[in-house]
């Protein structure tokens, strides 16, 4: 049973370990093994923290010895973002400048995984500073491979959660997402991953000294986890939802909200905003749309979402303004050819003035009405993830035709970032030998319609991961830890 352990489901691996078919040792050291054989091909794991784990794993079977009720997520191995906080770890954002810069305490949610039973296994990738790009490079840690295809990118920011997840070398993933870099690696790797609803998951984006960031940087980051199963991304919910006295944006709203009469209306926008749409992505909405209507589900497509040119120029206008005054300092840390998304993104789209500003927070707060409204017509909405099947690695740093390139194919991604209603990333199947995948968005505080309705996807359509990563090679820079 030991060669298996990594291959089971989250939900299975606690299962066994509270049930003593396994101990949490055997388990984790099941991982470690996977990882030594896995990493150097994909390059996710950073700081692997393999004594750490083992030692965190004795210790939870020696409660299970004593008689002790062990956590829903007994001995689960997870691995966390190297933007999040690991008590003891230094936080390096992948990163040269802040390689010792050492975490006095678990960002809270690691707290609540671990609270639960889970041992964190390792750091995992980002790119730098998670400003580089959409590919997982880091200054510290080099490229991450896409285990389907190595001349794609993984996605980011959070890659290296989605890579080990889809590859068995964690169970369970912690990413963050504030357009879509929790749910793009999910599509592009073949695993699940949820964006929560804007105080769903309690946070601590604090990173040097006391202070908070502003507004955007508050309201649109926000944790998430990433799983092989859409039920492993169901107990991770369950777990990571509640307050917590470190963030007072975290409101206490029950994980269920009250079933809705008669079979739930799901909106279907195959190309949000009009812009076009692979036809690959196409097929994975129609795969989708099929296997939701089969599950009872009342199916309607609808012309658009609302207000998505509005809700795009807002949200870059006022991130933008927030970024602009330590633009010159966070550019130096990105160094040669980090800087260049940012920078492109900033030609295109200059700060606005404190009355523009302004006028913008308005704007935000009515796109936010205008979508409560949608969907409160239609509960739910499937559509892309990104509009194109995973790209080559750095093509929105590599030109401007690039950026805008991506910035298109990930763009329902960014606008229900911006209005703040979760997200959940499922897989659809292979299509022309890559992983394809939607996501089914939802009314704020209703993670658990849009999980069900994901789930009623995987039910008919499969699970896709682990995988073994393909034979192709590495991207050159990669390095492991």
């Amino acid at each position: 049973m030991q060669d298996a352990l990594w291959k089971m489901p989250a939900a299975a691996q606690a299962e066994a370990v509270r049930g003593a078919e396994v101990s949490a040792v055997e388990l984790v050291d099941s991982h470690l093994d996977r990882i030594a054989e896995v990493n150097p091909r994909v390059n996710a794991v950073t700081q692997l923290l393999a004594e750490r784990a083992r030692e965190a794993a004795a210790q939870m079977d020696r409660r299970r010895a004593a008689g002790e009720t062990l956590g829903p997520l007994a001995g689960v191995p997870f691995t966390v973002k190297e933007s999040t906080a690991i008590e003891g770890v230094p936080t390096t954002f992948g990163t040269e400048r802040f390689r010792d810069v050492v975490a006095q305490a678990d960002a809270p949610p690691v707290a609540r995984l671990r609270a639960a039973g889970a041992i964190p296994i390792g750091h995992s990738n980002i790119p730098t500073l998670i400003l580089a790009g959409m590919h997982t490079r880091s200054e510290l840690f080099g490229d991450t491979v896409n285990p389907w295809d190595s001349s794609r990118t993984p996605g980011g920011s959070s890659g290296g959660d989605a890579v080990a997840v889809a590859t068995g070398m964690a169970a369970l993933g912690l990413g963050n997402d504030s357009g879509g870099s929790v749910r793009i690696p999910a599509q592009f790797c073949g695993v699940a991953g949820l964006k929560p609803s804007m105080g769903r998951f309690p946070a601590d984006h604090r990173f040097l000294g006391p202070d908070d960031p502003g507004p955007a940087s508050q309201i649109l980051v926000t944790d998430g986890p990433l799983a092989r199963t859409v039920a492993d991304l169901r107990l991770a919910y369950e777990v990571l939802a509640g307050t917590d006295p470190r963030d007072p944006r975290a409101v206490p709203v029950p994980a269920y909200g009250e079933p809705l009469a008669g079979p739930v209306k799901v909106a279907v926008v195959a190309d949000p905003g009009g812009y076009g749409v692979h036809p690959t992505v196409g097929q994975a909405i129609a795969i989708a749309t099929d296997a939701l209507r089969d599950a009872g589900y009342d199916v309607c497509e609808v012309r658009d979402v609302p207000r998505m040119d509005e809700a795009l120029d807002a949200y870059g206008r006022i991130t933008v303004t927030e970024f602009a005054p330590t633009w010159p300092v966070v550019r130096k840390l990105l160094g040669k050819g980090g800087d260049r998304y940012i920078e492109m993104t900033m030609a295109r789209t200059p700060p606005a003035s404190v009355d523009e500003f302004m006028k913008l927070m308005g704007t935000w707060m009515n796109i936010r009405r205008s979508w409560a409204e949608f969907l409160d017509e239609y509960p739910l909405l499937l559509g892309p993830v990104f509009t194109e099947p995973p790209v080559e690695p750095g093509l929105e740093s590599r030109d401007r035709a690039g950026r805008e390139r991506v910035g298109s194919g990930m763009r329902l991604c960014t606008v229900t970032s911006f209005v703040g209603v979760p997200g959940v990333a499922v897989p659809t199947g292979m299509i022309d030998g890559l992983p394809s995948g939607v996501q089914i968005v939802g009314r704020a505080f209703r993670e658990d319609l849009c999980l069900g309705a994901a789930q009623a996807i995987e039910d008919r359509v499969g699970v896709l991961t682990p995988v073994d990563p393909r034979a192709g090679g590495r991207v050159d820079g990669a390095h492991g830890p």
